[in-house]
């Protein structure tokens, strides 16, 4: 489970999968900045955020591309290339080498719970929980 408190959920840039998207919002948003597009999966639409890089070069290297654009729902925690750089020095270079497969997995799919939520969903969840929400990994 993932323990998420209302400040987690204003900080965390959130990617939902394109068809549980599409079915809460026919609009474009923004997330990070960049345009967030229903009829793109997740990974699509991470491509188009400059602020997101580092995520894209990690999945990639993880292996998570094919899973991250299936059927879902789910949601994504996207740590944006600010968070990453707050690792100490050499983590992600660490992390993105091929011995270092399953740790890198392991770190990014914690950053994805099942289901489609968005901030209001996410706002609720922690209301019902007395400022709190676990979310299933």
């Amino acid at each position: 489970m993932k323990k998420l408190t209302r400040l987690s959920v204003v900080f965390a840039a959130l990617f939902v999968s394109a068809g549980s998207w599409a079915a809460m919002n026919n609009n474009t948003v923004m997330v990070g900045g960049a345009a967030m597009y229903p009829q793109k999966d997740i990974v699509e639409n991470a491509l188009n955020s400059k602020d997101h890089t580092t995520l894209v070069a990690a999945v990639k290297a993880a292996g998570l591309v094919e899973t991250l654009q299936g059927k879902g729902p789910f949601t994504v925690f996207a740590p944006t290339n600010a968070a990453f750089a707050k690792l100490p020095a050499g983590a992600v270079d660490t992390l993105l080498k091929p011995e270092n497969k399953a740790k890198l997995s392991s770190v990014l799919t914690y950053h994805v719970v099942a289901g489609k939520y968005d901030m209001k969903a996410l706002d609720q969840k922690i209301k019902q929980g007395g400022g709190h929400a676990e979310l299933k990994r």
